[in-house]
């Protein structure tokens, strides 16, 4: 793995097993912080593992039983009211989602990195409803990096 944060930093940012470097860090970071903030959490530590469709794909196989291809992984390692988590996100999986999407590959990831934050926050997306109040809070929070 090969780290990119500065040592105060509760969120991290890792490349593992691809070649990736992360543009406006900083601003990134900000945004994470303050959509955590804005939904009454406290951030501990948050990392992101980005990596490749393979290796997203053994994580899912291996801890979540589920035989499928998917662009992010979320793991919380604390309770809702503090978000502590590492979220694997394929790279790879977002290039394709973004070609298919007709979006910026900037705007894909961002929206597939607040995902996974949402769903530490609380958010989920099992039913077409919560779906629905997921992609509006994806939405709201990529208004805010965008602003």
């Amino acid at each position: 793995m090969i780290p990119h944060f500065d040592q105060d930093s509760q969120i991290n940012f890792f490349s593992e097993g691809i070649q990736f470097e992360l543009q406006n860090e900083s601003k990134i970071k900000n945004w994470i912080k303050s959509v955590i903030v804005e939904n009454g959490k406290q951030l501990t530590v948050l990392n992101f593992i980005l990596t490749s469709d393979e290796e997203v794909h053994r994580i899912n196989k291996q801890y979540l039983q589920h035989d499928t291809y998917t662009d992010i992984i979320t793991f919380p390692m604390s309770d809702k009211e503090v978000i502590e988590g590492d979220i694997f996100m394929s790279i790879d999986r977002i290039k394709d989602n973004a070609k298919q999407l007709n979006v910026t590959f900037e705007n894909e990831f961002h929206r597939v990195l607040i995902h996974g934050v949402l769903h530490l926050i609380g958010f989920d997306d099992k039913t077409p409803e919560l779906k629905k109040e997921m992609r509006q809070a994806e939405n709201n929070c990529l208004e805010k990096l965008n602003i």
